[in-house]
């Protein structure tokens, strides 16, 4: 299968960033569809090199989000935005491509980019041992937390975990973490969970009084119920966890590219400057902080 290669190079002056493209072959690849590859890119804090890599179609980067998740990747007046949008297009962006977006399943996300249907995967997904064996992640680009969501006009006086228990049914979006915290520490004590395919439908059950509390990342969750004045969080749940953008296993190449690119990100302060965007600047983690 035919596949083009784009040499990229890149030239920093203070903060410009100059990208060129030339050059192509008819070199074999392992991975299906055409692909584009880069090099000798420049960051603000120095040299660093970009590995040749390969994408399903030509010039561009296709990414299976589920796309109704913010403040980190929704669809408003038929254009993706939020926080994982974002820093994707700006990756894409310093790779020399342009992000096809394709919404997707969260419980068969990874599974679909391991099976090469994507290139990437955009859709605050926390790194995890499980997935792991499933594809590969890149560094982590943001630190996430559980949370308790409650309907106060149904259930005011719950403000805990810890008061839930038999005859309560708890909402969780399939596949996600916090199904499987849910799963592991409120069945225990009596507590159904009650799945859901996407995130937002389970706030919108807990708002028509069907469950007791929703089980979801925090940002997200404080981010939804501000359109439900019903609800509220009231619990946060520590798990330490860390977003990050998932690869087929078939193109570590690819990977490593986005690595790149993002600790240029990082370094130049242009991911500071996203991230301030969507949360509190005064929030953002010492290991995301400007280099330059």
């Amino acid at each position: 299968m035919k596949r083009t290669r784009v040499w990229l190079a890149a030239l920093i002056a203070v903060f410009a960033l100059i990208v060129a493209a030339c050059a192509s072959n008819d070199d074999e690849g392992p991975t299906a569809g055409s692909g584009t590859t880069a090099t000798g890119t420049t960051g603000a804090t120095g040299t660093t090199g970009i590995p040749t890599f390969t994408t399903i179609e030509d010039g561009k980067l296709t990414v299976g989000s589920c796309l109704d998740y913010p403040p980190f990747e929704s669809v408003k007046g038929g254009v993706e935005t939020g926080f994982d949008v974002d820093i994707t297009n700006e990756i894409a962006s310093r790779l020399g491509l342009e992000v096809v977006w394709v919404k997707a399943d969260f419980d068969t996300i990874f599974t679909a980019v391991a099976g090469d249907q994507f290139d990437m995967v955009a859709a605050a997904s926390t790194i995890t041992d499980e997935r792991e064996q499933v594809v590969d992640f890149s560094v982590p680009y943001y630190n996430a937390l559980q949370s308790l969501t409650v309907n106060t006009q149904e259930t005011p006086d719950i403000t805990s975990t810890d008061q839930l228990g038999q005859g309560d049914v708890v909402g969780a979006q399939k596949g996600t973490t916090g199904k499987i915290w849910a799963e592991e520490n409120l069945v225990p004590q009596g507590v159904e969970i009650k799945s859901f395919t996407s995130s937002t439908d389970s706030f919108r059950d807990l708002e028509a009084g069907n469950i007791v509390g929703v089980i979801n990342d925090k940002t997200a969750s404080v981010e939804i119920v501000k359109d439900l004045p019903a609800l509220e969080v009231v619990q946060d749940i520590e798990t330490n966890e860390h977003y990050g953008l998932a690869f087929s296993p078939s193109n570590p190449d690819l990977r490593e590219a986005v690595n790149a690119v993002f600790a240029q990100m990082v370094a130049d302060g242009t991911y500071a400057t996203i991230y301030g965007t969507y949360f509190p600047p005064d929030s953002l983690p010492p290991e995301f902080a400007p280099s330059s």
